[in-house]
């Protein structure tokens, strides 16, 4: 984990996919947690993203080689963002959200094969 602590409280969640390659999810990140979505990727998929919150988010996709970490995409303060993944490497891809406020923040957000 990125965020290592062992206090860090972390809302961790497989991707599953629906049968039209799509999973949505709905959430609150509770202040200084985070909430992380993972699935194994294969290289030359892409992956279309997009996520709203109610605070600003920490956000990144990232993946590990070894004990070095890669990341795809990364953007801090957001409330808004979308993008899409060209994946680089078949790897166990995560894309998290930090919520570095001291309040609850909704979070909702889609990803699309």
């Amino acid at each position: 984990m990125l965020l290592g602590a062992a206090s860090a409280h972390a809302e961790l969640i497989d991707i599953q996919w629906d049968t039209n390659g799509r999973f949505e999810k709905a959430t609150t990140v509770e202040p200084g947690k985070f909430a992380e979505i993972c699935s194994q990727l294969t290289k030359g998929q892409t992956i279309a993203w997009v996520f709203k919150a109610e605070t600003p988010m920490n956000f990144n996709i990232h993946y590990h080689e070894g004990k070095k970490v890669e990341f795809p995409a990364k953007v801090d303060g957001a409330l808004v963002a979308e993008g899409k993944l060209a994946v680089p490497a078949d790897q166990h891809y995560c894309w998290m959200w930090a919520n570095k406020t001291d309040k609850a923040s909704q979070l909702t957000l889609t990803v699309q094969k």
